[in-house]
C-alpha cells in the first residue's frame, strides 16, 4: 500500500487540476459541455487508482480528510459572501419568480431521488444523492453533502453523488438548446431590440473604495480574514445548533449563512469592506481544489452495483426538469421570448452548473437574438443566490430520511 500524506495529497490535486485545464482546453466536446476541468483530473486519477487496485498492483492511500473540509468550508463561505440581497431588487419580479422555481425544483428533485430509491430497493439517503444536492447543486454540492452522507452511515455517497452529477451536467448541456428551440418555434417567439445582450452580469468589479484606502495585499488580507472569521463563527454555529437540537447541519451551512449576514450587513450599512473579486477568485480555487480532491478519493470499484440505479433516477430527473420548465416555469415567468431563453438557463443550472447555463444562453441568442433579461437572471440566481434555497431544502431532506 502506498500511504500519501495531507501535503503531498494537496500537490498531487494542483497536479491533476493543471492536468484537467490541459485535456479540457485541447478537447472541444468537453468545453462545449462546460465539464469542470478538476472533474477530468481527478476521474482521471481515480481511475488509475482503481485499475491498480482491482489488478492487485497496488492500492493508493490519500489523506485527505483535513484539506477537503478546509476547501470546502471556504467555497461555501464565498458563496454566502456572494449573496446579496440587493440583487433580487436589481431584477425585480421575474428575477424572484425565477428564485422561487429554483427551490420548488430542488424540493421535487428530492423527491424524486428520495421516491425511486425506495421503488429500486437501495437506501434513501442514497438515492438522495442523485437529487438536487447532484442536480441543481452539482458537483460542489455533490461532494460536500456526499461527506455528509458518509458520515451517517452511507457507503459509496460521494462516489454516487459526483457520478449522478456528472451525468447531469452532461444532459444539462445536451437537452437545454433543444427545448428552447422548441418553444419558440411552437409559440413563434421573438426578441425585444437591445444592445447590451452579451453582458454577463454574474462579473462583478473590484472594490475601488476599498483598494483607495488600502494597498493590494491589505485589501487580499481583509478579504482573507473575512472568510477565515465567517468559517470559524460559522462551524461554531453549526456545531453548536447540531449539538442542541439533534438536526443535523453541516458546518458549512452555519459558515455561508454567516457570510451572507456580513455581505448585506456591508451592503446596507455602506461599509464596502468586501471585494467581490477577490472572493470570486478565491471561490473558483477552493471549488476546483476541493473538486479534485474529492474525485481523487473516490473509489469506482464502490459504484458498480449503483449504476442502474442511479442512472434511471437520473433520468427521472431530465424528464420532470423538461416538463416542468416547459409546462410550469416558461407560462409562469411570462410566456415570452425572454421566458423561453431562460429555459435554457434553467435546465443548464437546474441539471448541472451555471457554466453550464451560460453556454446555453449563448448558443440561444446568438442563433435567434438578444435577451438581456435572461442575461441577468440566470447567472445572478445560479451563481449567487440559488444555493441560498438549494442548501436548506438538502438539509431538510437528509434529516427527514437520516
Amino acid at each position: 500500500m502506498l500511504e500519501l500524506d495531507a501535503i503531498t495529497t494537496l500537490a498531487l490535486a494542483c497536479i491533476l487540476l493543471l492536468l484537467g485545464e490541459a485535456v479540457v482546453s485541447n478537447v472541444s466536446i468537453l468545453r462545449r459541455l462546460c465539464i469542470p476541468a478538476p472533474v477530468i483530473g481527478g476521474l482521471l486519477f481515480a481511475i488509475l487508482v482503481a485499475i491498480l487496485q482491482s489488478t492487485n498492483i497496488i492500492t493508493i492511500k490519500l489523506d485527505s480528510d483535513f484539506i477537503q473540509n478546509f476547501f470546502m468550508l471556504a467555497f461555501f463561505t464565498t458563496i454566502g459572501l456572494g449573496a446579496s440581497l440587493k440583487l433580487l431588487k436589481l431584477g425585480g419580479k421575474v428575477l424572484i419568480l425565477y428564485f422561487v422555481f429554483c427551490g420548488v425544483l430542488a424540493f421535487c428533485q428530492n423527491v424524486i431521488g428520495v421516491s425511486l430509491a425506495k421503488v429500486l430497493n437501495i437506501p434513501p439517503l442514497l438515492g438522495l444523492t442523485a437529487g438536487s444536492m447532484s442536480m441543481e447543486g452539482g458537483h460542489g454540492n455533490a461532494a460536500a453533502y456526499g461527506q455528509t452522507l458518509e458520515s451517517l452511515g452511507v457507503n459509496s455517497a460521494v462516489t454516487a453523488a459526483l457520478a449522478a452529477a456528472t451525468l447531469g451536467l452532461v444532459a444539462g448541456g445536451l437537452i437545454g438548446g433543444p427545448v428552447v428551440k422548441y418553444l419558440i418555434k411552437k409559440f413563434d417567439l421573438k426578441p425585444e431590440d437591445a444592445k447590451d445582450s452579451g453582458l454577463d452580469y454574474s462579473e462583478v468589479e473590484y472594490n475601488e473604495n476599498l483598494h483607495s484606502r488600502m494597498n493590494p495585499t491589505t485589501v487580499f488580507i481583509v478579504q482573507f480574514t473575512i472568510i477565515a472569521v465567517c468559517m470559524a463563527i460559522g462551524t461554531f454555529i453549526g456545531e453548536g445548533f447540531t449539538d442542541l437540537t439533534g438536526i443535523n447541519i453541516p458546518v458549512y451551512v452555519g459558515a455561508m449563512f454567516v457570510a451572507v449576514i456580513i455581505r448585506n450587513i456591508s451592503d446596507y450599512g455602506n461599509l464596502n469592506i468586501i471585494d467581490m473579486k477577490i472572493t470570486n477568485r478565491v471561490s473558483d480555487v477552493t471549488l476546483s481544489l476541493f473538486l479534485s480532491i474529492a474525485l481523487m478519493s473516490i473509489e469506482l470499484t464502490e459504484i458498480y452495483q449503483l449504476a442502474l440505479p442511479l442512472t434511471i433516477i437520473v433520468l427521472a430527473q431530465i424528464v420532470f426538469i423538461v416538463l416542468f420548465s416547459v409546462f410550469v416555469v416558461f407560462r409562469g415567468l411570462g410566456k415570452n421570448y425572454d421566458a423561453a431563453v431562460m429555459i435554457g438557463g434553467f435546465i443548464g443550472h437546474g441539471l448541472g452548473a451555471t457554466p453550464n447555463a451560460m453556454a446555453n444562453l449563448d448558443v440561444i441568442t446568438k442563433k435567434f437574438g438578444a435577451s438581456p433579461k435572461a442575461y441577468l437572471v440566470v447567472p445572478v440566481v445560479g451563481a449567487f443566490l440559488i444555493d441560498l434555497l438549494g442548501v436548506p431544502i438538502v438539509t431538510l431532506f437528509i434529516n427527514l430520511f437520516s
